[in-house]
């Protein structure tokens, strides 16, 4: 045996490498019945599959130029990443933007701006912008809640994303005064850290569900009683990544914690179907919103992609009739999102979010009904001038799921859906989600949307407005192309956003429904590693 392994000793490294290759093209030749590229060109026809799986990565940080990505650009990604971490988010020597390119945005600043007073609570803390609504106020609702931000995090599941990160955004959110919505995974306890909560109710009922998979109203009473900081319920129609498909959970991805937040057993496969099974009509889902509002006393809303509107126009006539309806409606891009979905789905199913906001929006205009009900826009808006024009067009709030993960960490490598995240984000991986520091990443959470509401009230102050909700749809010009050149979203889109009732700031801090726990007074000194707590740059 000592005599073998000398003689295999003296044999030059260069023979081991041609030995190894020459088994690798002996496999390619004779037995590989799947690749024709590494059959005919054995070995050299491997560097071909290791180049495409690297592809998204070279494109990334060496092929694409800094506004040429999608969904979100180098810059884009920039200004999250910069304000998150607090630190310089400004560029210099003007903008390198196509700005003559068709759905530019072009917002329109006053002669005069509006002039905050020594005594204004905007000059006191920059970062203050509740929302100007309060859910759940028209319809008598016994506990009406005013979010105490205008930005907050849209539905994203515990299990759709890791632990840290769930519990990065929700100590985020009770830092900044944000919301958090839970998505339709159920309410698991890394969305119990301090923030306000909107509970999300999908077609699987996650933890509000009874044993034969239908939805329970006695459990989310229970729940809700258990949980004051649940401050909405709302009912997911569809979302934007893949309207009217459902999904599976298989069962080598249930852990003993999602079985029981979801009340689903452990060794079987979890469907989430299509579409409901409490109702099958618009009455039916109407009845619902308010047997859940009466039993719960909370606001109660809706969250769908749009496409055909009939059934919206059903629901508007019906709100009209009875006098009853949804507190809010969250209207969801069909640009995609975290959910992972075929590409045939993310791609072409449901409208992009201006033009599926533009047509519920006229649908309830038309009808009398803006100003019960509390409009969230989600789908891209998470950069401020983005958010200045959801608001032009009559959003009242906005929610963002792919722009907080960013401010976490993500760095869109896009493997949301295979459960290989590299930045621990969007996996149930434990290695990979142990490079997430809860601490420091809540607090990136709280800067960036205390930076994000910082800037869009700058935005609004150079219109000469002292609230975002005040923008209308003159505010606003959109570039359409050729000869049209520019034109206002009211005439881009044929209507005129109905005026928000909104009398001053100070009114929204004392409003005894104004959630997230505000106080002016609080100083809170939570530090990133590389960033100035409270720092406000001018």
């Amino acid at each position: 045996m000592t005599d073998i392994l000398s003689f295999l000793g003296t044999i030059p490294w260069w023979v081991w490498v041609l030995a190894v290759l020459a088994i690798i093209a002996i496999r390619d030749v004779f037995f590989n019945k799947k690749h024709i590229i590494t059959h005919n060109f054995p070995v050299v026809g491997h560097i071909r599959y290791m180049l495409e799986s690297i592809g998204p990565e070279l494109r990334q940080y060496i092929v694409a130029n800094n506004r040429e990505e999608l969904p979100f650009n180098r810059i884009e990604r920039g200004w999250i990443y910069a304000s998150a971490k607090n630190q310089n988010n400004y560029e210099g020597f003007g903008t390198d933007q196509d700005i003559y390119k068709a759905n530019y945005i072009f917002i329109n600043n006053a002669m005069m701006g509006f002039k905050l007073k020594p005594d204004h609570p905007n000059a006191k803390n920059p970062y203050f912008l509740p929302c100007a609504k309060v859910m759940g106020h028209y319809n008598k609702r016994r506990k009406p809640y005013r979010p105490a931000s205008i930005i907050n995090v849209s539905a994203m599941s515990f299990g759709s994303l890791s632990a840290r990160a769930i519990e990065s955004l929700n100590k985020g959110c009770k830092l900044s005064n944000s919301y958090h919505n839970t998505g339709e995974g159920g309410l698991s306890p890394y969305h119990k850290q301090g923030a306000d909560v909107i509970f999300q109710i999908g077609t699987g009922y996650f933890g509000v569900r009874d044993e034969h998979g239908n939805f329970s109203m006695d459990r989310l009473l229970k729940l809700v009683e258990e949980n004051p900081q649940v401050k909405a319920i709302e009912i997911k129609l569809s979302q934007g990544a893949k309207p009217g498909k459902g999904g599976v959970l298989p069962a080598s991805k249930i852990t003993k914690e999602i079985s029981e937040i979801r009340h689903v057993p452990m060794g079987k496969d979890v469907i989430s179907p299509a579409t409901h099974t409490a109702f099958d009509d618009v009455e039916g889902l109407l009845k619902l919103i308010e047997e859940i509002a009466d039993k719960t006393g909370l606001p109660v809303g809706i969250k769908a992609a749009i496409g055909k509107l009939n059934d919206w126009e059903k629901l508007a006539q019906l709100m009209v009739k009875t006098n009853k309806g949804p507190d809010f409606i969250q209207v969801d891009g069909g640009e995609g999102g975290t959910g992972a979905a075929p590409p045939s789905f993310a791609d072409h199913v449901s409208l992009p979010w201006v033009y599926a906001f533009s047509d519920l929006y006229k649908i309830f205009k038309k009808h009398g009904l803006t100003e019960r009900i509390v409009f969230i826009g989600s789908g891209k808006l998470g950069l401020p001038a983005n958010g200045a024009m959801a608001f032009a067009m009559g959003a009242d709030i906005i929610n963002v799921a792919r722009e907080a993960m960013l401010s976490i960490g993500c760095i869109q490598a896009k493997a949301c859906h295979n459960n290989t995240c590299p930045s621990g984000v969007a996996t149930q991986n434990k290695w990979l989600q142990s490079g997430i520091d809860v601490e420091d990443k809540a607090v990136r959470t709280n800067f960036y949307f205390k930076n994000f509401r910082k800037e869009l009230l700058e935005i609004t102050h150079a219109c000469g407005y002292e609230h975002p909700c005040q923008l209308t749809t003159e505010d606003v010009d959109l570039t359409l192309g050729d000869k049209n050149l520019t034109q206002t979203l009211a005439a881009c889109f044929t209507y005129h956003k109905v005026e928000v009732p909104f009398t001053k700031m100070q009114d929204l801090i004392d409003c005894e429904y104004l959630g997230g726990n505000y106080n002016p007074d609080t100083v809170k000194t939570a530090k990133a590693s590389d960033a100035k707590p409270e720092e406000v740059r001018y």
